[in-house]
């Protein structure tokens, strides 16, 4: 029998990239071997947002998020640099709308001194020279946030990995996962494959590996929402110099709709939150019955439910309705009319929700005997993989 593998790394996304990245600078000639489901690498969450390097603005201190996204965004920068990636730290705004908007914002410049993010509270004056169609009473300008093509920085992880001699092995789906006392054993649509450790980088997939390796379910869910985008049409990309975002609702791990331009010159607007029908629905028509059913009998979606009903019709109403995408980017840049918006590639955000219904709003790595499962890495994941890979490869190498 072959002599089993050190590592395989599940996911092909960023995440899953940096980490087979990172686990190979740590112990170069580990023999590693990332497993992705899909023909292509950074076909899910990676390739499907807006290319925003986040600053860790908005994350409590002393959470991961804000240690990982903060770290991560000044690594972020230097490996583009390194390789030549397209990137701009172009800075944000974070506009507020009326008084109680305000007072979110001392919360967010306290996280801000916390977390070592350049930031600083703006007027309306101030306001108006760095974005002249937006509307507002004042506000923040975030200094540290930034643009990149992320699927540029997952290629570019890729390349690095074979370059090591390591191999991303694509169009491979995993079906079973088993963890004994003797390693694991990996069971895809190609035949076993055996390795010492696994790593879960799963992404929207990432519960249900941990599951198989587990025995029983987490004591979590992935809950997929559809975040839809549009996007400016080029005659009107002038409304917005950098990115506009809203004060976010603290309640919720969201942002809001908000208005990016992105490293080829386009503006995404968006995106919504929507609850799909399917791990992957990026269409209201995508629909796994078996997995609704599913989801309807999970407790703590039915807890989320309730407690986020109106919400959730707040977001279908703006996913059904582009006059209602509309309304809500109007509060922001008023100028903005229906006919300036085209359809955009939306994207589905792999959100983890507990048993009892809270939605996780930080990273969440497990550990067992022989694997690693990042099983909750929402925004900024993108921005922070470099350092999740880290973080992952310190963790496995105990384990080696």
């Amino acid at each position: 029998m072959a002599r089993p593998l050190d590592v395989v790394v599940v996911g092909g996304g960023i995440v899953g990239l940096a980490t087979a990245a990172a686990v190979l600078e740590t112990r170069p000639g580990l023999r590693l071997l990332v497993v992705e489901k899909e023909a292509q690498i950074a076909t899910h969450q990676t390739g499907r947002n807006s290319g925003v390097l986040h600053s860790g603005i908005y994350y409590r201190p002393g959470t991961l998020k804000a240690r990982l996204g903060v770290e991560g965004r000044v690594a972020m920068v230097r490996f583009c640099q390194e390789f030549g990636i397209a990137h701009e730290t172009c800075g944000k705004v974070i506009v507020a709308l009326d008084e109680a908007e305000l007072v979110r914002v001392d919360t967010l410049l306290d996280h801000a001194a916390a977390n070592g993010v350049r930031a600083e509270r703006i007027g309306v004056e101030r306001l108006h020279e760095l974005e002249p169609y937006a509307t507002g009473i004042g506000g923040i300008l975030v200094h540290d946030t930034g643009i990149v093509d992320f699927v540029d920085v997952a290629r570019t992880l890729a390349a690095q990995v074979v370059a090591k001699g390591a191999e991303v092995r694509l169009s491979t789906r995993v079906l079973d996962v088993l963890e004994s006392d003797h390693g694991v054993v990996v069971e895809t649509d190609d035949g076993p494959i055996e390795t010492r450790t696994l790593v879960n980088c799963a992404g929207l997939q990432c519960d249900e590996v941990a599951r198989r390796v587990l025995g029983r379910e987490p004591d979590l869910r992935i809950i997929p929402f559809r975040g839809e985008y549009h996007e400016l049409v080029p005659e009107r990309r002038f409304l917005v110099n950098n990115l506009v975002y809203p004060v976010p609702d603290p309640e919720l791990p969201f942002l809001g709709v908000h208005l990016t331009r992105d490293v080829h010159g386009g503006v995404h607007v968006g995106p919504n939150a929507v609850l799909a029908l399917s791990r992957e629905g990026y269409r209201w028509r995508a629909v796994e019955w078996r997995e609704v059913s599913r989801l309807v009998r999970y407790p703590g979606f039915r807890k989320m439910a309730r407690r986020f009903w109106k919400v959730g019709i707040h977001e279908v109403r703006r996913s059904v309705r582009k006059r209602s995408m509309v309304a809500a980017l109007r509060r922001l840049v008023p100028e903005i009319r229906t006919s300036d918006l085209v359809a955009a590639p939306a994207g589905v955000r792999a959100q983890a929700v507990a048993r009892d219904g809270r939605l996780l709003d930080d990273f969440e790595l497990r550990e067992t005997d022989r694997a690693v499962h990042v099983l909750n890495a929402p925004s900024p994941a993108a921005t922070a993989s470099l350092l999740i890979g880290r973080e992952i490869a310190n963790r496995l190498v105990t384990r080696l």
